[in-house]
């Protein structure tokens, strides 16, 4: 077992346990998702250069829960789609890479339809 599948294991007991797959279908599950990438979002908000920096030092633990929340919905979501994740990220970096190629992509923030 990977640790991708050790962890969704993981979060379908956690969330079995507590008998809240009731309440679990795509459109809540993705809800759920924004609002909590929404969650790691407010910690950037109004906070540029140095204070930036010292406040992801001094708040990594803050941030690193949110990160993980995210990655719980993420990897319920897959599961009950019947997606695999890591799968489907290896086939995505496939088509970004076609989309950025390096030659054209290196150093330039521009859309690939800018390049």
């Amino acid at each position: 077992m990977d640790k991708i599948d050790f962890l969704t294991k993981k979060v379908i007991e956690f969330r079995d346990a507590r008998e809240w797959k009731q309440f679990h279908n795509p459109k809540d599950i993705a809800v759920s998702l924004a609002l909590e990438a929404s969650e790691v979002l407010e910690h950037f908000q109004w906070r540029n250069g140095q204070d930036l920096e010292e406040y992801i030092k001094s708040h990594k633990s803050h941030l690193a829960d949110e990160l993980a929340d995210v990655l719980y919905w993420i990897l319920l979501m897959s599961h009950d789609l019947d997606i695999d994740i890591a799968d489907a990220l290896e086939q995505k970096l496939i088509k970004n890479a076609e989309k950025y190629p390096i030659e054209k992509a290196k150093g330039s923030y521009a859309k690939y339809d800018q390049l």
